[in-house]
């Protein structure tokens, strides 16, 4: 079963429920064990995997059916993607002067050369103040059913436009000063004036979220294991072990697409209950059945992008499948499936073309770079 990542939310949300009730039937229950049990007992390693690969071709078969074709690009039915926006989305993204005090990009928490996050629980943002969230990848973002992790943005466009305003994040006061400032900065005025060239005035903020969302529309990394896929190469006898055990353990509920993730919301929590004082998706609907529910992550490019979870509490990969098992397939993985599981992981790290992400040239002048700003 192909799940549509561009269909509607309805449809998403059927597909899902049934691979749910295909693949999370017969969930044991037990203690997960400690996590010395994962990343340190090699003498508990004695046996195989439960999910040992006997027929290849028909495991190739059945991850296509499940995880479908990475596309190209993430298109938009409401913007349409050009070069010229791209363009002025890649110096948008690493414009530091969308900052208060100029000196934090979209780059500063999401590094393009780093898989799209910058390996720490929380980001520094404005004045060094930390929110209470994980950065995620920006990396296949587009391709994902709402941003951030309480899906409060519908799609990568206006999430761009959501850290600038923030005030522990980039701190701008108000969309107009955003404005303001890329105006009193001569070289970006016939940059937009390419990239929207119906536009009466072309520098609006609204244009700044479509611009930054036509970049990451192409911010797509295919992996050694989308090569797989195609029968272009095959993936080592533990990868694929890995991923025989990564279906039949039912990760899949949850990971499943193009993306291994990103497509519907879950509870964190959903056999056994997992500690945590973010509140989720409740704190944007008011909804109690929306306690601790947080949109599922993608898994592309996962061996990169640690820590793990919504506050990036996990440092480890193996740790993060052993409590993901437990909690919320009420699984007790052995060492052997959890390293299994973790090596196939690791086929999902994906190519970056450096040339699309390098930094530009950005337009010098404007308003000057002010002094550390005490608020």
């Amino acid at each position: 079963m192909l799940v549509n990542l561009v269909g509607s939310h309805r449809t998403r949300v059927l597909s899902v429920a049934l691979i749910a009730v295909i693949l999370a039937c017969g969930c044991a229950r037990s203690d997960p064990g400690s996590p010395e049990d994962v990343d340190g007992g090699k003498e508990a390693m004695a046996g195989r995997a439960t999910a040992p690969v006997d027929d290849l071709s028909a495991l190739r078969f059945k991850a296509r059916q499940i995880f479908g074709v990475l596309p190209t690009e993430a298109l938009s039915e409401t913007h349409v993607v050009t070069e010229a926006k791209v363009r002025l989305g890649r110096m948008l993204y690493y414009e530091p002067r969308l900052s208060k005090n100029h000196d934090i990009s979209c780059n500063s928490c999401h590094l393009l050369t780093e898989f799209g996050v910058d390996r720490q629980p929380t980001s520094p943002g404005h004045r060094g103040q930390r929110g209470n969230r994980n950065s995620p990848t920006v990396y296949n973002a587009a391709f994902q059913v709402a941003q951030f992790w309480d899906g409060r943005a519908a799609d990568v466009e206006e999430q761009a436009l959501g850290p600038i305003l923030n005030p522990v994040e980039m701190a701008m006061a108000s969309a107009d000063d955003v404005v303001g400032v890329l105006r009193s900065i001569p070289g970006y005025e016939p940059i937009f004036r390419t990239a929207f060239p119906d536009a009466e005035n072309p520098i609006t903020y609204d244009h700044i979220g479509i611009a930054i969302g036509a970049f990451e529309r192409r911010l797509v990394t295919p992996s050694r294991f989308d090569d797989y896929l195609e029968s272009r190469s095959t993936l080592t006898d533990e990868e694929l072990r890995g991923l025989s055990t990564f279906i039949a353990t039912g990760c899949p509920t949850c990971h499943m697409g193009p993306t291994f993730g990103g497509s519907i919301y879950q509870r964190l929590g959903l056999i056994h209950p997992y500690e945590t004082q973010d509140l989720g998706r409740f704190e944007l609907t008011q909804n109690p059945g929306d306690r601790h529910v947080f949109k599922v992550p993608t898994l592309r490019n996962v061996a990169e992008t640690h820590p793990y979870f919504h506050d990036g509490s996990v440092a480890k990969l193996k740790e993060a499948i052993r409590l993901m098992a437990y909690h919320q397939l009420g699984k007790d993985l052995s060492v052997v499936d959890t390293e299994a599981i973790a090596a196939f992981l690791g086929s999902l790290t994906g190519r970056i073309d450096g040339a699309f992400i390098a930094r530009p040239e950005l337009p010098p002048g404007g308003s000057e770079t002010p002094a550390p700003d005490p608020s």
